[in-house]
């Protein structure tokens, strides 16, 4: 049993950190769906007005990392009122498609 675990936690840090454990969405697709999210989140220099942050641009960011991110934002793991509005209702081939798209443009 304990052999068993440390595989699969062994298999789960590799596939992390190569970025490709989780579904891998349509970038087409995602372009479309995408069109709120670059109202922000491809401004240069973009900041939020309150609370006052930098908004992070998303392109060429890690497929992996911005499907783990909007599945937070829609379920209530991160806090943000903002990107909980947005997130809520995408189901998780809408978060995989918009994941590949941002992970397909540079910076």
């Amino acid at each position: 049993m304990r052999l068993l675990i440390a595989a699969l936690v062994g298999t789960g840090l590799t596939c992390l950190a190569a970025g490709n454990c989780l579904a891998e969405g349509n970038v087409d697709a995602g372009r479309e769906k995408a069109q709120t999210c670059t109202g922000c989140h491809a401004v240069e220099g973009y900041f939020n007005v309150y609370p006052s942050y930098r908004v992070p641009k998303l392109g060429g960011q890690n497929a992996a990392y911005v499907e783990s991110a909007l599945k937070q934002y829609r379920d209530g793991g991160r806090k943000h009122p903002t990107m909980h509005a947005n997130a809520w209702n995408l189901s998780d081939a809408d978060i995989a498609d918009i994941a590949a798209y941002f992970s397909s443009v540079s910076q």
